[in-house]
Parts: structure tokens; sequence; C-alpha cells
């Protein structure tokens, strides 16, 4: 038997004999995780707030090195 038959029956029979957990049940559009949809936002918003802290920061240190303030 080659390697690429012996490659394809492998692959079938996992496919056969497993199943995924992340498909096991449909998520309900129709009624969403708050608190998941509510950490997202939260951390989303977090990291933009860091984001342009450290960018004001930045630009503030660039403007004393080069003695534009």
């Amino acid at each position: 038997m080659t390697l690429n038959r012996l490659l394809l029956r492998a692959a079938s029979v996992s496919k056969i004999g497993s199943r995924s957990a992340f498909t096991a049940a449909k998520p309900d559009h129709t009624n969403p995780n708050w608190l998941r949809v509510g950490l997202a936002f939260g951390t989303s918003a977090f990291l933009w707030g860091l984001l342009f802290k450290q960018h004001s920061t930045d630009v503030h240190e660039y403007n004393v090195r080069n003695g534009l303030e």
C-alpha cells in the first residue's frame, strides 16, 4: 500500500470516528451571551485606551528629546 493511500485511509477513519467538541451545539444568535459580549467590548476599549495613552506619551517624549517643546 502506498503512503498516499495509507494517509487517505487514516484521514477518513479519523473523521468518521471522532466528533468535534466545538460543533456539538449550534450557537443561539437570538439570545447572545451578554457577559462575553461585554468582556469583548470592554477589553477592546481598554486596549484602545492603552494604545492612545502610549502614543501620546511617545509623542511627548519625542518632542522633549528634539527640543520642540
